[in-house]
């Protein structure tokens, strides 16, 4: 049986510059059924073509959202690209079933070690608190929420852990 195919949506303001988000988006490049989508790149300028993001979403059956964990939330190119793409009518309320039964999976990276993402750690709250504003969002378009696959520590974390935590991204993504 094939595997889903995946449609990889990266946002990240600058992949260029980044370390961790960059060799994420390679490990997931290669596979036949992963589309790998660089929304900022893409757009530059700011302006979704929702059509085209629709028709993206339309054609997968698992969208993966990677992106880095900025101020406890995604990017503001991520949020952007949401609020113009998720629109009433396709992916929830009256008519809005275009995303019913897919799988979505977050892959996210934070600046702070694991233990500050514990509940009562430097953050307050676990990721899985963190992420319930995720989890509504998916509820809502009729999508499966897997379990996401978080890399903390970016900022510092190892070559060789880095290597290990792309080769589990995209092992996952070879079964997902």
């Amino acid at each position: 049986m094939p595997a889903p195919r995946t449609l990889v949506v990266v946002a990240h303001p600058d992949l260029a510059a980044s370390r961790v988000n960059a060799r994420l988006a390679e490990a997931a490049r290669g596979l036949d059924h992963v589309t790998v989508h660089d929304i900022a790149a893409a757009y530059p300028d700011g302006r979704i073509d929702t059509p085209r993001e629709q028709r993206l979403l339309r054609e997968h059956d698992t969208v993966v959202w990677q992106f880095p964990w900025y101020w406890y939330s995604v990017p503001g190119v991520l949020k952007t690209w949401m609020d113009e793409v998720l629109t009433h009518g396709f992916a929830y309320g009256s008519g809005g079933t275009a995303l019913h039964g897919k799988t979505l999976r977050l892959v996210t990276s934070t600046g702070g070690p694991a233990d500050s993402y514990a509940e009562g750690g430097y953050n307050r709250f676990g990721m899985d608190r963190l992420l319930a504003p995720i989890d509504a969002t998916a509820h809502l378009c009729g999508m499966v929420l897997a379990e996401p696959l978080v890399l903390h520590g970016a900022r510092t974390v190892a070559d060789e852990e880095l290597a290990r935590h792309a080769d589990a991204y995209r092992a996952l993504l070879g079964a997902a």
